[in-house]
């Protein structure tokens, strides 16, 4: 007598959810089998994990809600929700469950993008960046004045300026003022030696150049100084001028503390050294003297005494971009 094979087999129907929705499909002994469904697991990697979604539980005739008729009892709850995810993301018939678009499964933007913004409108006040602040280059020139070259060294004093900052510190440093209009740089440190210190000098070597930015009354400057050294002719220190505050002769040796900015105490070093060779040669130094004598501006005078008549000047109105306004498009929203 043949045995019969049972007919008691599992609900096909009911099962089918559950195999499809861990990838781990029951059999009647409520066993696992390792199995995946590779189709189900591309799906969720490509769309992603969502919450929030409403389930069908509460629904009698989901299939979700029929039990199985061997096995657990009911399927479990992340089972139900992997399923309802599947089916809200359109992957049974391609609809959304929300109602909206194939392409994205019903997805809508937390923060929808305004109207004004797709169009190419101008965006929120809040957003608008900082006006850029107008850049201007300035050239000057100036000088250290020597009380007596040819004295030792430790017996050497240089005029040195104070100027009051706005914290009510006396700032020291050298004179200098900007290149004006038909003169040498050699010429505009003499000047301005003369007018700030009240003495006078003429310049035996140049020392070099430093340049620095800062920002004043919203412009952003960008300044080059060149330095020279000068020998004392004659004259008595005097503070008249408006721009400085206080005047004193300061012991060559004690520039490179005295002086308040570290680019001028670098520049006192170097003056140090170039005195030195100067003084080691006297040839050497007549021929330096002699060579920094000039009355005609060269083209980067010229060009650099132009630059500082604009600095003055009002700038130039800023002329509006006005921004062509695209085609309005139309709705496209489902009817």
């Amino acid at each position: 007598m043949s045995a019969e094979p049972s007919l008691h087999h599992t609900d096909v129907a009911s099962d089918a959810p559950a195999a499809s929705d861990g990838g781990k499909p029951v059999t009647s002994g409520g066993t696992e089998q390792p199995t995946r469904n590779r189709r189900n697991r591309r799906g969720r990697r490509r769309r992603g994990r969502r919450s929030g979604r409403p389930t069908d539980a509460a629904k009698p005739d989901s299939a979700a809600a029929k039990p199985a008729a061997t096995g657990p009892s009911t399927p479990k709850p992340s089972d139900l929700a992997n399923r309802n995810r599947r089916k809200d993301s359109g992957g049974g018939n391609g609809n959304s469950g929300n109602g909206g678009n194939k392409g994205n499964g019903g997805n809508k933007p937390s923060s929808p993008t305004p109207n004004s913004a797709r169009r190419g409108g101008r965006r929120p006040a809040d957003t608008d960046p900082a006006p850029k602040l107008r850049t201007v280059r300035e050239t000057s020139a100036g000088g250290l004045v020597l009380s007596d070259i040819d004295a030792p060294f430790d017996d050497q004093r240089a005029a040195l300026i104070g100027r009051v900052d706005r914290r009510g510190r006396t700032m020291w440093s050298l004179p200098k003022g900007h290149i004006e209009t038909g003169e040498t740089a050699e010429q505009t440190a003499m000047r301005e030696v003369a007018e700030e210190t009240g003495i006078e000098g003429t310049v035996v070597a140049p020392l070099g150049k430093i340049d620095y930015w800062f920002v004043s009354e919203g412009r952003r400057i960008h300044k080059t100084v060149h330095h020279y050294l000068l020998r004392f002719t004659g004259g008595e220190l005097s503070d008249e001028d408006y721009e400085v505050s206080e005047v004193a002769w300061v012991p060559l040796t004690e520039l490179p503390r005295r002086l308040t900015y570290s680019d001028e105490r670098r520049l006192a070093r170097t003056a140090e050294s170039v005195i030195a060779d100067l003084r080691s040669d006297p040839t050497r130094l007549a021929q330096s003297e002699a060579s920094c004598i000039r009355t005609e501006p060269n083209d980067y005078e010229k060009a650099a005494a132009a630059r500082n008549q604009r600095r003055n000047e009002p700038p130039p109105p800023v002329k509006s971009r006005r921004r062509r306004r695209r085609p309005r498009r139309p709705a496209t929203g489902d009817s």
